[in-house]
């Protein structure tokens, strides 16, 4: 006899490079605003890192989808955005963790898209409310296969982020407000780290609407390649 009444969601999970074993996915995180120009683009002005910290959105595991796919039109927004992202893979529970150590965190990483319904983020913004209609959307963490680089940092590469050839995100991990050690360091101090939490890391300037038929492509030098075609409303 089953013991639950109806069957429990799929573990979500992404390949691996060069593994027949799947990574399994805990949670997501989303870094806000972590690189200068795409914070200035959204109205925040430049942020003074010494008297500022990283804040962070999350997103439900099911909201994963790979690179490649086609996906619908989202229904309640006509403001669909693109946010192109070095994805961090964590590799092993960690808590309270210092900058120094947060190499050993990493299993490996991903070139992944924050997709969001803007136009319902920024009533959100202006109300004071949550932004989950806004970015909680159905397949709207896209994220390409893991490449493993345990314990190694990104601390420069290229990331750049095109519609349809045009290209629209272009900019340096270097660019990073809070790099991949702070934000590991920051972050910990409020979740205890699992191995198969997935940080996505932030977005260059450069963000804007797509439509049903454009096709997206993106790239993080040293890491990955990522597609997603934008497909009709349901």
């Amino acid at each position: 006899m089953n013991e639950y009444l109806f069957n429990p969601p799929a573990v979500q999970s992404l390949a691996v490079r060069g593994e027949s074993q799947r990574f399994p996915i805990n949670r997501l995180f989303f870094v806000g605003r972590n690189y200068q120009a795409h914070a200035k683009e959204m109205g925040s002005g430049t942020i003074d890192k010494t008297k500022a910290r990283p804040f962070y959105f999350t997103k439900a595991p099911q909201t994963l989808t790979p690179s490649g796919v086609t996906v619908a039109y989202p229904p309640g927004t006509a403001n669909f955005h693109y946010e192109m992202e070095l994805v961090v893979a964590i590799g092993q529970a960690g808590f309270r963790i210092a900058a120094a150590d947060a190499h050993a965190y990493i299993y490996g990483y991903a070139a992944g898209l924050d997709m969001t319904r803007r136009d319902l983020q920024l009533v959100a913004r202006e109300q004071g409310r949550p932004w989950d209609l806004g970015k909680d959307v159905e397949q709207s963490a896209v994220c390409t296969d893991i490449v493993p680089m345990p314990g190694r940092v990104l601390d420069a590469g290229a990331i750049h982020l095109a519609v349809n050839g045009e290209v629209k995100q272009q900019a340096d991990l270097s660019d990073l407000i809070w790099d991949i050690r702070e934000i590991i360091e920051d972050l910990s101090q409020f979740y205890h780290l699992q191995a198969g939490d997935l940080i996505y890391t932030g977005t260059p300037e450069g963000v804007g609407p797509v439509l049903p038929g454009d096709i997206i492509t993106g790239a993080v030098e040293g890491v990955a390649e990522l597609s997603l075609t934008i497909g009709p409303a349901e």
